[in-house]
């Protein structure tokens, strides 16, 4: 059989909110860049909520932090540094000191679904340019304003996507996909879903993508 096979399908399921889902996605794009001519693939951004109880004023993130993990703020200092070090080796450039405040991305997840209905190339970009938003920039995601603004800034129709985070479209969906993939036991974020069954975890370094993802095009 000559030439490229069956497309890979990649589920890249990930939170707005997630510092290591920026990391994730660049490297993975790093890879697929790599893999450009050999290996085809579609790839579906779909949603998961780190805190999905977060209420609507968000909550300073080094509080939070430590009310989830108990870390302390010089632990979280030094886990900013790792993170922003992994992100400068695949060309995310984070935010020195942080993202501000956690705040909920249901809403910036409806707009997300949203965007896939007008091409994967656009969610990819709005997908994209709200990581940078809010982990380079320190915007909030939850700001109806900042998300209709970003989404204008990568090509979308920023009324539309005032009309859509207006409303609740998209509500059902995005919680009937969040329910799939925890139902497929995904509880971290990134997760990688190759073809619904292969699953490859997280902010992994570009070439342990590109080897997995070689891997399974050639062999599935």
């Amino acid at each position: 059989m000559g030439g490229m096979s069956q497309p890979l399908h990649i589920d890249f399921v990930s939170d707005v909110a997630c510092p290591w889902c920026a990391v994730g996605l660049a490297s993975l794009e790093r890879a697929l860049q790599n893999l450009q001519g050999q290996v085809a693939f579609e790839m579906e951004f779909q949603p998961f909520e780190l805190n999905p109880q977060m209420g609507p004023q968000g909550q300073d993130a080094s509080e939070h932090l430590t009310q989830k993990y108990g870390s302390t703020p010089e632990q979280q200092a030094q886990s900013r540094a790792g993170i922003a070090d992994r992100g400068a080796a695949v060309g995310f450039q984070f935010r020195k000191e942080g993202r501000g405040r956690v705040w909920n991305t249901f809403d910036a997840h409806r707009l997300l679904v949203w965007a896939g209905e007008q091409g994967a190339q656009q969610q990819r970009d709005l997908k994209m340019a709200l990581l940078e938003a809010y982990h380079g920039e320190g915007r909030s995601p939850a700001d109806h304003a900042v998300l209709a603004e970003v989404a204008a800034s990568v090509g979308l129709d920023g009324n539309a996507a005032k009309e859509v985070l207006a409303s609740d479209r998209y509500a059902d969906e995005v919680r009937k996909r969040e329910a799939h993939f925890q139902g497929l036991g995904i509880h971290a974020v990134p997760s990688v879903i190759v073809n619904g069954r292969h699953l490859i975890q997280g902010g992994q370094p570009p070439e342990v993508f590109e080897q997995a993802l070689r891997q399974l095009a050639t062999g599935q």
